[in-house]
């Protein structure tokens, strides 16, 4: 996989998150962390899903004022 090129920290509307439902998506967070991302549900103030670390894919939640940007890939398929 390529190079994602970070989206503008500037009027970001993690409500935007919606279109990213059920893809894989990098975060980049306030405190700088920044990571892949499998999102299931947005809810009123935090987004809920599966965050890869420790070599695999982990329950996790986010406060959504807590996302600077955000990139959605589209899933893959095996054909």
């Amino acid at each position: 996989m390529g190079y994602i090129q970070q989206a503008s920290p500037y009027a970001v509307n993690p409500l935007g998150l919606q279109h990213c439902l059920y893809h894989f998506t990098y975060m980049w967070l306030r405190n700088g962390d920044n990571f892949w991302f499998f999102l299931t549900t947005v809810a009123e103030s935090r987004a809920y899903g599966y965050r890869f670390f420790g070599g695999r894919w982990n329950h996790y939640s986010i406060a959504l004022r807590e996302i600077t940007s955000f990139n959605c890939s589209p899933v893959p398929t095996l054909y």
